[in-house]
């Protein structure tokens, strides 16, 4: 939890930062992500503005980029860096990227496994004692969620890699804009990592906890 919000709170400040650098350009991070559809061919994607504070992203339902309002707007390298990330995502939709069609799977499942996971496990560590098999149905439902930690890692750096291969190919950022907008996706790509490791050693936690429990 702390190296978590270690993360997120520098995450923050260099998000903060970067918003100080502004484009020569003078695109807007909406306009970013049109153009970088568009250099894609990719068709029929709205970009659109979302409520909030680093509330951005792609959803493949309604094949939406959506931009927060500090990045919808502004005229700076983390704008730039985080429209082309989400865009990235656009591109990896259409494209059938594999990491992201699995994702795409685990979805349901996920909000099903979410849904009854925390219940279910505290249950099975208060009966721990008489009905351990409860805790193992906990585990279960509680692995879906980590492998869909896990397999965001791919589909986030991915994504990234592909933004700011775009960002240089095109000469759309100066090299100093270059350098703080990969330095912003890569502290947004640890956040995702940060939350897998915590995934995999609470799963790890849980399953030496059933394991004790059944050598008894």
């Amino acid at each position: 939890m702390l190296v978590s919000w270690l993360v997120s709170s520098r995450l923050q400040s260099k998000f903060d930062y970067y918003s100080k650098v502004h484009l020569r350009n003078g695109m807007s991070g909406a306009e970013i992500a049109e153009k970088m559809l568009a250099d894609h061919g990719i068709r029929g994607v709205r970009v659109i503005s979302t409520p909030g504070r680093l509330t951005d992203h792609y959803n493949p339902v309604d094949k939406t980029v959506n931009l927060s309002e500090a990045v919808y707007n502004q005229r700076n390298a983390a704008a730039a860096a985080v429209a082309a990330h989400e865009c990235g995502h656009a591109v990896q939709h259409a494209q059938a990227y594999q990491w992201l069609t699995m994702r795409s799977k685990l979805v349901p499942v996920v909000q099903i496994a979410s849904s009854f996971m925390q219940w279910v496990l505290l249950a099975g560590i208060l009966m721990i004692n008489t009905f351990p098999s409860l805790l193992l149905v906990g585990i279960i439902l509680f692995s879906v969620t980590t492998l869909f930690s896990v397999i965001t890692l791919p589909v986030e750096y991915d994504a990234s890699n592909r933004a700011l291969a775009w960002l240089k190919n095109k000469n759309m950022v100066s090299q100093e804009e270059y350098a703080g907008a990969e330095d912003a996706l890569k502290w947004a790509s640890r956040t995702y990592l940060v939350a897998a490791i915590g995934s995999i050693a609470t799963l790890l936690y849980y399953v030496m906890r059933y394991m004790s429990a059944s050598r008894n």
